[in-house]
């Protein structure tokens, strides 16, 4: 890990982190004033920007955080002034975010990108030259004295450029100089489960396969995902999955149809994402992590889905530790796999193989099992089984044989 640290006289400190021997996206603001920190920020994030190029095709490039990063025009604010974030990427881009301020809350509002496509390494072959920006709107509130966190990616597309955010943890005007305990988690991230009526003009139709446990359910079709990071493969899935949700005093079992199911995703250093939504599911995220540089495993999943009855079924955690593998390796577990999110809900898997990461060639690498398709483990068990038999049968025979031989004295 590498760590950069830019200071700017007294009152400005930016740490920009760099994961890995890869170039990552993780930042740090701490904004600080005469009273202390008054903007705090850490969050992770990239963009993808598509553009036109001079054989008249779309390219798309993907832009990260650069070795170089400086922060111009970032400021504090206060009861008159907006607070800002603004981050320059190198002299091709620049991002900025502005924050406004009420008396009980404030606004994260306006992220605005610039680009200029001008840089012919970064925009190989632009046709149109220039500085181009894009400014979404957005606008979420958040309570004063209250820091924002949401580890889920966050993903906004405003053509021609769709953008990541990940990992955040945000407080504006902060007050008395020192980041609040109090926290306002995203909706992504909400571990708690929320059954509540869903408004819509039409109710999405209770799904065919959504039925009581009471009847059996056949195994559910196995489906093929795989995510591209520009035209490289990074991320392979094949599984067949099986929602089971006990929410209600009669539970339901819910078979994903893949040739019904959309899915997309993302590929990050130390994350990757697969996103699957189709009539039913709003979304149900898979999302992998790296640990200790040398391993992968499924740490997040979260679910946002209708019931039969028309209400919303909500779960969140990301605090998992399944389908652990090397890193440069698939997992595979064929027999059926039982992946517990909550009290609630559950995720049973049929021919599962994934690799998250170090992808090559678009297929997948050597596969490390699951110990339940692991035959080999039965031997030594059978094994052990019968020589702990046959101890307890001849313990047994010696105990009957010396209770006979103590019965053939009399007692002087």
């Amino acid at each position: 890990m590498r760590l950069l640290s830019l200071v700017t006289g007294s009152e400005l400190v930016l740490l920009v982190l760099f994961l890995g021997a890869v170039q990552s996206n993780a930042l740090k603001l701490n904004l600080t004033d005469s009273k202390g920190t008054c903007l705090y920020a850490e969050w992770e994030m990239n963009f993808t920007v598509t553009y036109k190029a001079a054989d008249q095709t779309n390219k798309t490039v993907n832009i990260a955080v650069p070795d170089k990063v400086t922060h111009n025009g970032s400021s504090c604010g206060d009861d008159r002034n907006v607070a800002k974030i603004m981050i320059q990427l190198g002299s091709t881009v620049s991002w900025a975010v502005n924050f406004t301020k009420e008396s009980s809350q404030y606004t994260i509002q306006d992220i605005e990108i610039s680009y200029n496509t001008s840089d012919n390494t970064t925009f190989p072959g632009a046709v149109d030259k220039g500085v181009f920006t894009v400014k979404d709107p957005v606008k979420f509130e958040v309570p004063m004295d209250v820091i924002f966190k949401c580890n889920s990616v966050l993903t906004f597309k405003l053509t021609p450029v769709v953008q990541h955010y990940w990992g955040i943890h945000l407080q504006a005007f902060v007050q008395n100089g020192t980041v609040s305990k109090n926290e306002k988690v995203c909706e992504e991230d909400q571990t708690v489960t929320t059954v509540a009526p869903v408004i819509h003009t039409t109710v999405p139709s209770p799904p065919t396969t959504l039925t009581p446990t009471s009847t059996p359910i056949p195994p559910p079709t196995v489906g093929n995902y795989s995510i591209h990071n520009g035209n490289t493969t990074c991320l392979l899935a094949t599984m067949g999955l099986q929602l089971n949700i006990t929410e209600e005093k009669v539970p339901f079992i819910f078979n994903i149809n893949p040739a019904t199911t959309n899915f997309s995703g993302s590929c990050h250093p130390q994350t990757a994402q697969l996103r699957l939504n189709n009539s039913q599911i709003k979304y149900l995220d898979f999302i992998f992590a790296v640990k200790n540089e040398k391993r992968f495993y499924l740490k997040e999943v979260n679910i946002n889905m209708y019931l039969a009855n028309g209400s919303a079924f909500n779960i969140s955690n990301n605090n998992l530790s399944f389908w652990d593998a090397p890193l440069g390796s698939s997992y595979m577990c064929n027999k059926e796999q039982v992946v517990s999110v909550s009290r609630t809900f559950q995720i049973n898997t049929f021919n599962l193989k994934v690799q998250p990461f170090n992808v090559t060639k678009g297929e997948y690498s050597t596969a490390q099992e699951c110990s339940l398709d692991d035959d080999t483990i039965l031997i030594p068990i059978i094994v052990g089984a019968g020589l702990s038999g046959l101890i307890i049968v001849i313990v047994i025979a010696y105990l009957i044989g010396r209770r006979k031989t103590y019965a053939g004295y009399q007692t002087l």
